[in-house]
């Protein structure tokens, strides 16, 4: 298992944690984004990661059939960990806003399937795959993600999480922001406002 330090300088030497001032696909405002889209820009050094986290879900998922990752940030995390557990794995992307499975990808019935995402903030996006699985009649075992960035105020998600980290950065609501995050230009990153 890679350490808390080993896993922050290899996020920081791929240029995956950034900091400023970014608005999350939540709407919260942050100092710090984790954009593990660079991180896995590196196959040979996110494979550590991958690696760490795969063993983790098999220690606290026994039973899983299918893992299930949202477009666009958990496709390569989940590509990576079904090849690691040796499960098929696909993803649903956004049409007018809302998740849908395309591609001719299914989610049998009473299947187990494990939600797999690169960073969970609030678990907006996790929840809204877990309704595709609910809608198939299948079953939500669980969510995994290289980063828990979550708090305990603004996670959604009521049941476990496994993450390869845990990461604490406070988020702000637009008029609750602090003096010195005012100043600085804002940035959007991530998918979810890609028309």
């Amino acid at each position: 298992m890679l350490s808390q330090k080993k896993s922050l300088n290899i996020l920081k030497k791929t240029n995956a944690l950034l900091e400023g001032h970014f608005v999350l696909s939540s709407g919260l405002h942050s100092s710090k984004y984790i954009q593990c889209a660079k991180l896995l820009s590196f196959p040979h050094i996110a494979n550590k990661i991958c690696l760490s986290l795969a063993k983790k879900i098999k220690r606290n998922f026994k039973n899983i059939d299918l893992i299930l990752s949202p477009a666009m940030g958990g496709i390569i995390i989940g590509y990576e960990i079904g090849k690691q557990l040796k499960k098929e794995t696909i993803f649903c992307e956004r049409i007018k806003g809302k998740f849908k499975l395309r591609r001719g990808f299914k989610i049998k019935k009473k299947s187990k399937v494990l939600i797999v995402e690169d960073v969970i903030t609030t678990g907006k996006s996790s929840l809204e795959c877990a309704k595709l699985i609910t809608k198939s009649q299948a079953k939500v075992v669980g969510f995994a993600c290289i980063i828990n960035r979550s708090s305990k105020k603004n996670l959604k998600i009521k049941k476990k999480i496994i993450s390869h980290l845990k990461i604490n950065v406070p988020t702000f609501k637009k008029n609750s922001l602090p003096k010195n995050m005012k100043s600085i230009p804002i940035s959007v990153p991530g998918s979810r406002f890609i028309k």
